[in-house]
């Protein structure tokens, strides 16, 4: 009965104490951490951020067929996308705040690299976007306005200048970095040549005094002391994957991609037409000529992207279509994902020279952009010195614009996100085919997304200004964007 007692006392004891204490004390796990550190989210930035693999720009680029259902984006029938690059920026704030608190000032250059490349990439989609009053949602600032897009290009230019300057030696350690290991001068080659895809993509604006396009090109080819460059793909901006849960290729074990998605015929035709052995490393032979060797281009042909999907299933069925390459869907590493790469960077350097806004050799230039690019699908270095020697792949005078993007379209087959579209979008090349009786939205090839919905319905006044200062026409898949406009 005596145990009983002390044992009654000592449960009322602790529920005494306990009642001192307030309802939000029990609300806490001491064991996990209410705030995160800039490398954490440092990771989990990289690896959002740069997952640029996706079949939906191929599709749009003419590179692929899907087989399997009407495509908005084979056929050119979308219409709005989402702010979902809003949700990563918010993210970047909270890497911002944490270098803040714990005085981590590299992670403050890093996000600088990451506000720019995200912006960018919104206002690519539509024009005009939320920019100097976005992401204050904190202070109760739920309706943003919307900046123009030549101001939040000009920002973003200046933004990366400060970036590459505050990366010193000194700048501290960078952990959490799945993509440079932490090391500084990779970071900096990477913000450059990132600030040369941004200028290049302004070429309609070259003569936009404002602007200094030409100005600020040559300022970092000219100075790569202060401006480092990507050397070599060993510098690419890219994710890595490894065979484990999360961390493997976006399309392993892809049914999808495994039975529905084929190479599109403009795509395979090109290929052939100078013998480009990366045909061999994209594609399957056509089933009616399995008995081909690999290496043989009559074993492989491609869909047409602008068909129906009838006239393309009895292509498929006749065994005259050549399916995606195994190794996109069976193999979990597969080769990285590029965000920005130094294959990308020579054609930059190599339209330069033509447009005349740097000196150099834009031939150079261009075949290690070639080179580069082989190299990542790893073709045969052999096979890869016979095609820069052939004729038809030559920089000939007054057909340079046309070399140049035809091999940069296809060193985007599979990375770089959107970035093949808005390349095409900007200079008409290569053509992309639009003939056919599946293609919708007239015909036309779109320029831009709708707004999301979602601001229509919480920021109904600001987007509506910005329609209206845009396009006369309202919003509109096919009106032109201020980027679009030559000067």
């Amino acid at each position: 009965m005596k145990k009983r007692s002390l044992a009654i006392l000592y449960c009322s004891l602790l529920i005494t104490l306990g009642a001192c204490k307030k309802f939000e004390y029990f609300q806490t796990d001491p064991n996990k951490p209410t705030e995160s550190t800039p490398d954490l989210l440092l990771t989990s930035i990289e690896a959002k951020t740069f997952s640029e693999v996706s079949t939906s720009c191929p599709l749009a680029a003419r590179q692929l067929v899907n087989t399997d259902g009407v495509s908005a984006n084979q056929y050119y029938g979308w219409q709005r996308a989402g702010f979902g690059d809003f949700d990563q920026l918010r993210q970047v704030v909270k890497m911002e705040q944490a270098a803040t608190r714990l005085n981590k000032p590299v992670y403050l250059a890093l996000a600088k690299f990451f506000r720019a490349y995200l912006f960018m990439r919104l206002s690519l989609v539509y024009g005009d976007i939320p920019y100097s009053e976005a992401l204050q949602g904190e202070s109760k600032s739920f309706t943003p306005a919307y900046d123009r897009q030549e101001t939040i290009f000009l920002h973003i230019l200046d933004e990366l200048k400060i970036a590459n300057n505050l990366l010193t030696a000194d700048a501290g350690e960078i952990r959490g970095d799945i993509v440079y290991s932490g090391k500084i001068q990779q970071w900096k080659q990477l913000i450059n040549t990132f600030s040369l895809r941004i200028l290049m993509s302004l070429s309609l604006k070259e003569n936009n005094a404002k602007l200094g396009i030409q100005q600020r090109f040559r300022e970092i080819v000219n100075n790569p002391g202060q401006y480092p460059l990507m050397t070599g793909n060993q510098d690419n901006g890219q994710l890595v994957y490894v065979d484990l849960k999360d961390n493997r290729y976006p399309f392993y074990n892809s049914n999808d991609l495994q039975t529905a998605y084929y190479l599109e015929e403009t795509f395979v035709n090109l290929l052939k037409g100078t013998r480009d052995p990366r045909l061999f490393r994209f594609a399957q032979k056509a089933p009616q000529s399995a008995a081909l060797p690999d290496n043989d281009f009559n074993a492989y042909g491609g869909a047409k992207g602008s068909a129906t999907i009838d006239e393309n299933t009895s292509r498929v069925t006749a065994g005259q279509v050549s399916k995606i390459a195994k190794r996109y869907y069976n193999d979990p590493v597969n080769e990285p994902g590029i965000a920005i790469g130094y294959a990308e960077l020579q054609f930059i350097l190599a339209e330069g020279v033509v447009r005349k806004w740097i000196g150099g050799n834009a031939e150079e230039y261009y075949k290690k952009g070639i080179q580069a690019s082989m190299e990542h699908y790893k073709v045969p270095a052999a096979d890869i010195t016979a095609y820069k020697a052939q004729p038809a792949v030559q920089l000939l005078p007054g057909k340079e614009m046309e070399a140049i993007f035809n091999q940069k379209y296809i060193s985007f087959f599979m990375n770089s996100g959107w970035q093949l579209f808005y390349e095409q979008r900007r200079t008409g090349l290569p053509v992309f085919d639009v003939s056919g009786n599946g293609v919708l939205n007239n015909k036309r090839i779109p320029k831009r997304w709708m707004y999301p919905e979602d601001e229509l319905n919480l920021n109904r006044d600001n987007v509506t200004a910005a329609i209206a200062r845009q396009f006369p026409q309202g919003d509109d898949i096919n009106a032109v964007m201020w980027l679009l406009i030559k000067d």
